[in-house]
């Protein structure tokens, strides 16, 4: 008997959610690919990473996070079916949005906007220098 790294109640949950959402093994074209990145001897000499992709759709997803490829399977598959709800009910996941939040942070400010920020600064600095008290000039 060989010990799964998933419990067979997540098994059966992931199962009947890929069923509810319509996707067949049939439609998943599995590979296994060595892993990169941090994790040594491991990482560098087994197949453990998973990359997936759903036909009928096009999605695609590559599944790292774990030493095992068993439990590395059970992620893609689950990340399959978050995206795949994502594309259907036409929403962003936290996580997307959370990237684009800052994507759009880190995106360089044009001339223009740069310029405005600046005038704004120094209309503040401007407004605090005039509600200084005055000093000097005593009797």
């Amino acid at each position: 008997m060989t010990v799964s790294p998933v419990s067979r109640e997540k098994a059966e949950l992931l199962r009947k959610r890929m069923q509810a959402l319509g996707i067949r093994d049939d439609d998943l074209t599995e590979k296994f690919v060595r892993g990169a990145g941090r994790g040594g001897q491991k990482i560098n000499k087994t197949s453990s990473c998973v990359y997936l992709i759903h036909g009928p759709t096009g999605i695609e997803v590559k599944c790292q996070r774990e030493r095992s490829q068993a439990l590395n399977r059970h992620l893609a598959r689950r990340e399959l079916c978050d995206r795949l709800e994502e594309q259907r009910e036409k929403r962003k996941s936290a996580r997307r949005q959370a990237a684009e939040k800052i994507r759009r942070q880190k995106r360089r400010r044009s001339r223009r906007q740069k310029q405005r920020m600046l005038e704004d600064k120094r209309h503040q600095g401007e407004k605090k220098r005039m509600r200084a008290g005055v000093t000097g000039g005593g009797e």
